[in-house]
């Protein structure tokens, strides 16, 4: 009965270790992915910089001075972070310069717009005007220099009678109102 005991307890002690075993061997495995991982991201971080790009991500190295390359040819993470963080400053500092110009130039561009509205109401009007006083050129200047209608023809039935027709004597007095 003892031996029975003990060769279940072996059993039983020898599964619990290929268990513990294969989970540690499982967690291992999760934790190297996990830094690779990690790692992988670093160095994606790193090419994105480029201050940092071409930089080798090393161990921890004093930290270089703001705007300047990292000293050797390997930037800590520290250093990786570091930079990216005043990369993505610069970046926001940048971006809202663009936008401000940006709204600038939609001001800019609105404006002139009104000023294209208003300068064709201003020709339309004038287009118009033009067209009213063109139907007022029915007088022209005959060649003694006096405005005369273009509607007055010398063969009009009443300038004939009397030497001086009515007609003749309506246009010199519409020209004299003139």
């Amino acid at each position: 009965v003892i031996t029975t005991i003990s060769k279940s307890i072996v059993t039983k002690t020898h599964r619990d270790i290929t268990v513990w075993q294969t989970n540690g061997a499982h967690h291992n495995a999760l934790e190297r992915k996990r830094r690779d991982h990690i790692k992988d991201s670093f160095h994606s971080l790193r090419d994105s910089v480029p201050a940092l790009q071409g930089e080798k991500v090393g161990k921890a190295q004093p930290a270089s001075p703001p705007g300047t390359r990292c000293s050797g040819s390997h930037a800590s993470r520290a250093q990786i972070l570091d930079k990216a963080t005043e990369y993505i400053q610069y970046m926001r500092r940048k971006n809202h310069t663009h936008q401000q110009d940006i709204d600038d130039l939609k001001r800019q561009n609105a404006l002139l717009e009104q000023q294209v509205r208003a300068l064709e109401k201003v020709k339309g009007s004038a287009q118009l005007q033009a067209s009213y006083s063109s139907s007022d050129s029915s007088l022209y200047t005959n060649p003694k220099g006096s405005a005369v209608s273009a509607f007055y023809r010398g063969s009009d039935s009443r300038s004939r009678v009397g030497g001086r027709g009515a007609a003749q004597q309506e246009e010199t007095a519409r020209v004299g109102a003139s």
